[in-house]
């Protein structure tokens, strides 16, 4: 009874409903289906963004089908060198003043022969980073360690543009490069030095791990996604003879072959993606070795996380723009071709998932008075494609990373797909100014050095802040507040739950980039301001 006097209440006192009701033309006492211009107006994009959003997800079943078909292929150099070749690590930073000094004492500790190595500090910092980390070059070149600094006094082509800077004056045969964030072990030159003793292959790349999962909830999630990138995207795609890209940093390239393919350009924000398709379409051959472990620092801060992630999916679409029609006049195989589509052109999710959070009220209700037999034979296959197959995904990835713990991590899957929904504003942003050409910086995401929950960077510089988005998000989520509570008074059960993960999607991102902004610096400080401060006697 007091269910049913919400639903009244709701339908009939709330003025959106009324309205909503006068636009369909439709009474629910009277059952009778009237369709108009203005459903399939709505319906006709909900079902083409759905069926899109279903062919993306049997793309990631696929992968995690040729993941489990080939996981037992795990390469292994087939010949070694005899003499070891000189290697040349390059170290690109940008206003690193927290991670630096972790960054070259860990190069500084690689297990290589010293007359074979060159470490080469690209810093195109602009604040006190260029002072901590020239003086720290010159205490270990001065402790007979082969390293050399280099500074430029402009940022031109960002981080393609230092590598390339530094790749004129390298003298190895082999290059490798870590990021800011990395903790480069020791053995980590020499286990993927031998895979070039195939004078075929141009790449080696290691799989990212992380110093700084357990910190908070968001790394948890941050850990889950990169580790089915690195597991199962890569393992598929290496494994079954399918192109993959180099991800910019814990990997090694031949010299020779970063020159075939024509260099480092900067005209993408993903330069290691553009780089490793041209470099595979010339046959060169990659290599990935999820035993060659590389630690780094997961972003700790919500904007800094979701501008990383825009940075990703603009590059890659802007990848697609370039190399796609190379690619598809390329002889290389359809599943190739397909397989590199795919990868290349994820990312328009995005924005389809913001028009789908818009026309998904009206969808409902008009496919509510179409009928539940409908609903369940049409809507509810297509949203399990779309969605259960990121849990899937995720899931099989934990379960090859961790076979004895995996299932402790299903409970971080439904933050997971909410964080992905979340994310749908910023990237769609970034997506659409990919589309029409328009060029942005290079945003790098800042370090804090944080290695635990323990670790403070409230206080810290660097902090990005969120602009107009994260209003919006807060926007979409009262929206899908009001539709949630809609589902539940029309008795619509089935789709509540997904309803909710948007509910839960964008206000966890809206609100987390509002806290952790400059606001969160005067909220941390309050009690400081507030607390009265002592007088001094009179004299």
């Amino acid at each position: 009874m007091s269910h049913l006097f919400f639903a009244i209440l709701v339908a009939n006192a709330n003025p959106v409903l009324r309205y909503l009701r006068h636009v369909f033309h439709k009474d629910p006492f009277r059952g009778i289906y009237q369709p108009n211009a203005f459903d399939l107006s709505i319906l006709i994009p909900y079902f083409t963004i759905l069926i899109i959003l279903s062919i993306y997800g049997l793309h990631r079943y696929h992968l995690t089908y040729l993941y489990l078909r080939h996981r037992k292929k795990a390469p292994q150099p087939q010949q070694h060198f005899e003499a070891l070749p000189r290697v040349t690590v390059q170290l690109p930073i940008y206003n690193e003043r927290y991670v630096v000094e972790r960054l070259l004492e860990a190069a500084t500790r690689l297990d290589y022969p010293r007359e074979l190595l060159e470490i080469q500090v690209l810093d195109d910092s602009t604040d006190e980073t260029r002072l901590v980390a020239s003086r720290l070059v010159s205490e270990y070149a001065r402790a007979g360690c082969p390293i050399s600094y280099h500074h430029r006094t402009n940022r031109e082509g960002f981080k393609a543009g230092a590598l390339a800077e530094g790749l004129k004056k390298a003298t190895g045969e082999f290059i490798a490069i870590f990021d800011a964030d990395f903790v480069p072990p020791p053995n980590v030159l020499r286990d993927m030095i031998h895979y070039f003793a195939d004078p075929q292959v141009a790449v080696v790349q290691g799989r990212w791990t992380w110093i700084n999962r357990h910190s908070s909830s968001l790394t948890e999630v941050e850990a889950i996604m990169l580790d089915g990138h690195f597991v199962i995207e890569h393992g598929a795609r290496h494994f079954s003879g399918r192109f993959f890209n180099f991800n910019g940093t814990a990997g090694m390239w031949r010299h020779a072959a970063i020159e075939d393919a024509g260099g480092w350009q900067h005209d993408t924000l993903t330069e290691d993606a553009d780089l490793s398709y041209r470099a595979q379409l010339r046959g060169w051959k990659f290599v990935y070795d999820p035993k060659i472990l590389c630690p780094s620092e997961l972003p700790v801060e919500m904007n800094a996380f979701k501008a990383q992630q825009a940075r990703w999916a603009k590059g890659l679409i802007q990848v697609a723009r370039k190399m796609l029609p190379v690619i598809w006049r390329s002889e290389q195989p359809l599943f190739i071709k397909l397989e590199a589509t795919f990868h290349l052109t994820a990312n328009i999710a995005y924005p389809l998932m913001v028009l789908f959070s818009v026309i998904l009220l009206p969808a409902m209700i008009v496919r509510f008075y179409q009928g539940w037999f409908q609903m369940l034979y049409l809507d509810l296959p297509l949203f399990i494609l779309a969605t259960c197959s990121v849990s899937t995904f995720y899931m099989a990835a934990q379960r090859a990373l961790y076979p004895r713990g995996w299932w402790r991590r299903i409970k971080y899957i439904p933050f997971l797909m909410a964080t992905g929904i979340g994310l749908a504003l910023a990237n769609s942003k970034a997506v659409i100014e990919a589309l029409l050409g328009k060029e942005s910086e290079f945003v790098r995401t800042p370090k804090f050095r944080v290695e635990g929950r323990q670790d403070n960077w409230e206080h810290k510089k660097y902090l990005l802040r969120g602009g107009w988005i994260p209003a919006v998000e807060l926007g979409l989520a009262a929206y899908f507040f009001f539709t949630t509570a809609y589902s539940i008074t029309i008795e619509n059960y089935l789709t509540t739950p997904f309803l909710v993960l948007f509910f839960v999607g964008y206000s966890y991102m809206g609100t987390m980039s509002l806290l952790q902004t400059p606001l969160r610096r005067l909220w941390s400080a309050l009690p400081s301001l507030l607390r009265p401060r002592a007088v001094s006697p009179a004299t």
